[in-house]
């Protein structure tokens, strides 16, 4: 699930640093434009002078650490052109966005996670059409199965910001090194290794699903994971369009295999209590008992690597790491689910639509990216600016050509599904309630 509901990603200094110079050799921070707009460090924003003074309101889900990092990557922008961004994160967003856009309140622009949310606001006729230079950017610098996400009846509304991988196990190398546990490459590994693990006394695995209104996102990601591993891409799409029903034999095959670790008390959940403590455990701290020895295993995209403490080594050979989510049929190959953000416009006032383009350029994507754990489908990333080795690795995995990758399933379908009943009906699987009649629910809540 793409709910940013969730802080994605750490606080670099020596990004945050370079930046910072940057931005004050371009203005002060108190003008409304910097004194130097025609100088070479303000040269990369020359196409969107005109709206010096103007301001332009954004509303996410982004918060926290994360947020800061956001409006630091747009400030040499904003100190260049004049325009000011007025930035809002909410954990309450994928229900208050609704709110205020049918109340007439609706922010400039959205970054909005889920493509189901994205078509309900162009079939309600709320959205703005792209600019024709944002259009043209998007089209240039972004990989064709990523418009078709933001892509309603025809026409682009939603231009893809941020992405991630999430079909990530988190672990300790530190850890796995020490116990001699080798990193497993095939689901029979997985199993075997969680089996001699709990066998050890500590529990394999750790989880937690609570995340406020979108409580539940993280038992959703578990079962998209699976069922393309299990069933494959094609029987995924099929599912994610409703051209089967969502309690298809392969997608209760799916869960119960996903239940054989998050509702196994042998394997869960360390650091925290039994099963049924995965969902009144925050998303943001279930995977830290990684690190303490308490589990071993948390599965979680790439954007974890913010949750862990400041001085956490996050590499292949430090404190916590992550390895790819074991495929469990080779016929279906080595499917990636991921996700991301989109910008959707509900004014296309000019400085709206600068702000727009601008964040689909090169220059954007690069400069945040130079500040860490951050990473884009956009072609025009640099790999050399990404310094994480998780993030690294998600890059490559985004731009390889021959990968099945699938966006997050719940966020594809209509938002009262994915980002209702599907989320409410992981939970109370993960309280005991029994596969069938929850899967049962969420069929019988697909709009008709």
């Amino acid at each position: 699930m793409a709910v940013f509901t969730r802080p994605r990603q750490a606080f670099v200094i020596a990004g945050v640093l370079g930046l910072a110079l940057s931005a004050t050799a371009c203005g002060t921070g108190d003008d409304k434009k910097s004194d130097k707009a025609g100088s070479a460090e303000c040269a990369p924003y020359e196409k969107y002078q005109g709206n010096d003074g103007k301001k332009v309101s954004i509303y996410a889900s982004i918060r926290d650490a994360e947020a800061d990092l956001l409006e630091r990557s747009w400030s040499q922008f904003t100190e260049c052109t004049g325009i000011e961004i007025a930035y809002e994160g909410s954990g309450e967003f994928e229900a208050q966005l609704p709110v205020r856009v049918d109340g007439g309140n609706a922010p400039d622009i959205a970054f909005v996670p889920q493509p189901g949310l994205v078509k309900r606001f162009a079939d309600a006729g709320k959205l703005k059409q792209l600019g024709a230079d944002t259009k043209a950017l998007a089209e240039q610098n972004m990989p064709a199965d990523w418009l078709k996400y933001g892509t309603v009846n025809g026409t682009l509304y939603g231009v893809p910001l941020g992405a991630n991988v999430k079909s990530f196990v988190w672990y300790s190398p530190k850890t796995f090194k020490e116990k001699g546990w080798e990193v497993p490459t095939t689901w029979e590994q997985l199993i075997a290794l969680s089996d001699k693990i709990a066998a050890s006394g500590m529990k394999p695995w750790c989880a937690g699903v609570e995340s406020g209104d979108a409580t539940g996102w993280p038992a959703t990601d578990w079962i998209e994971d699976v069922l393309l591993r299990t069933a494959g891409a094609e029987v995924y799409d099929q599912w994610t369009t409703h051209a089967i029903p969502f309690n298809d034999p392969r997608v209760v095959d799916a869960v119960d295999r996903a239940g054989t670790i998050l509702k196994n008390d042998k394997y869960m959940n360390g650091g925290f209590g039994g099963v049924k403590s995965i969902t009144t455990t925050a998303f943001q701290e279930a995977g830290l008992p990684v690190t303490t020895g308490k589990c071993a295993m948390h599965r979680q995209a790439s954007f974890y690597a913010n949750q862990f403490p400041e001085g956490t080594k996050v590499a292949a050979d430090g404190d916590a790491f992550a390895f790819y989510f074991p495929a469990i049929d080779a016929a279906k190959g080595k499917p990636v689910l991921g996700a991301g953000e989109f910008v959707v416009a509900y004014a296309d006032r000019p400085e709206v639509q600068a702000v727009q383009t601008y964040l689909a350029s090169a220059e954007y994507v690069n400069s945040r990216a130079k500040l860490g754990n951050w990473v884009t489908a956009n072609n025009k990333l640099d790999i050399a600016n990404v310094a994480s080795p998780i993030d690294k690795l998600s890059v490559q995995i985004l731009q390889d050509k021959t990968g099945v990758f699938r966006f997050d399933g719940s966020d594809l379908m209509p938002a009262a599904v994915g980002a209702g009943t599907f989320w409410k009906g992981m939970v109370e699987w993960l309280n005991g309630k029994a596969t069938a009649p929850v899967l049962q629910g969420i069929e019988s809540s697909w709009p008709k």
